[in-house]
């Protein structure tokens, strides 16, 4: 077969693709009609991942699970934006790791809204002006995001997905290496890349900024004074920046989750994550009565954090993540029994344990 034979082949089932692009296009119109009319929500992460791991399991050609994921992200959010005119909310400006996490998760044809800070993301939801919020909850390397542990105390949101991304820093100017006097990035850029810095940069500024993109305008403007930035190549694209090292974070597996959080959270799939928050009574062992709930009932904590209440001085909240859903009686009754222990007990949501 020569090339032409094979490139009419490939124009036919584009044709064909097109044309069940379409007829699947009518469907979800017709599911949105139904969604708005029983007052569903109209993203459905659970229902989302369950259709990517049956077509995940159904396929038996060349293209690997993270191709099929990308291919049909896009796909789905071309239907999210049939289906109602989505707006997401995330911690800006664009090109932060925020906004291509937020990307991963709903594609490109829904609309975004950069917010300034954490607070914003969750009041823009909280009010309706957007429908989710995306913010950062923990990096691999520098831990938790305390903001937004703070943040779920008081708001009435719940989270609905998880988001997990590999983050690769770099080096960016518009000078050369050896004029570099200052580096600008964000906080957690510096603490994932500290090594690095001590070991090439010793002697320069380090400068803290709200975001890699920031980082990266400032690097162009004060390039005259010596500035670099620290941060993703996106954002060396907007503002004109050579990349003179990629990869420059002290573990190469460095990774941030972030949280989509919303009005509800999702029904069980079958392999789900639990996050709670709850403070205990101030007497001796009550920590560890209420971690023997969990125990008892035999359920797997992934993670747990402690943050002052700023209430009550000397008082903290535990965040705990849980292998399962809300929904399981297992967990329900595990939940059910740390009522018994603690001042304070907030379900945050559930929501499928996706490594996507």
């Amino acid at each position: 077969m020569n090339l032409d034979d094979i490139r009419k082949q490939i124009d036919a089932i584009d044709t064909d693709l097109l044309d069940l692009l379409n007829r699947r296009a009518d469907l979800v119109h017709e599911v949105g009609v139904v969604k708005k009319r029983d007052g569903l929500q109209i993203y459905a992460p659970e229902r989302e991942e369950l259709v990517l791991r049956r077509l995940i399991e159904k396929s038996q050609g060349r293209l690997p699970e993270k191709s099929i994921r990308a291919i049909y992200r896009e796909i789905m959010s071309a239907a999210l934006a049939l289906e109602d005119d989505l707006k997401i909310a995330y911690l800006g400006p664009e090109g932060t790791w925020t906004h291509q996490a937020a990307i991963k998760k709903f594609g490109h044809s829904v609309n975004y809204s950069p917010q300034p800070n954490f607070a914003d993301v969750f009041d823009q939801v909280a009010r309706r002006r957007a429908d989710y919020g995306v913010v950062p909850i923990e990096n691999s390397t520098e831990g938790a995001v305390s903001h937004t542990l703070d943040l779920f105390v008081d708001s009435p949101l719940h989270i609905c997905a998880q988001i997990l991304m590999r983050i690769e820093n770099g080096l960016m100017a518009s000078i050369p290496r050896e004029e570099i006097k200052t580096l600008y990035s964000h906080p957690q850029v510096f603490g994932q890349c500290r090594s690095w810095i001590l070991k090439n940069f010793p002697d320069a500024d380090l400068v803290e900024v709200s975001s890699t993109t920031k980082a990266a305008q400032l690097a162009r403007d004060n390039a005259a004074q010596g500035a670099a930035a620290m941060g993703g190549p996106l954002a060396a694209e907007m503002y004109g920046l050579t990349m003179l090292e990629e990869a420059i974070q002290d573990r190469a597996t460095n990774t941030t989750r972030f949280l989509v959080i919303g009005e509800k959270t999702c029904p069980p799939t079958g392999n789900d994550r639990t996050s709670i928050l709850f403070a205990i009574q101030d007497k001796p062992g009550s920590l560890v009565s209420a971690l023997q709930a969990f125990d008892q009932f035999h359920i797997n904590m992934s993670k747990i954090e402690s943050r002052p209440s700023k209430r009550k001085d000397w008082e903290y909240i535990f965040y705990v993540d849980l292998a399962g859903h809300c929904e399981d009686k297992e967990v329900a009754a595990a939940i059910g029994e740390l009522h018994t222990h603690c001042s304070l007990v907030k379900l945050l949501g559930s929501y499928p344990d996706t490594g996507e």
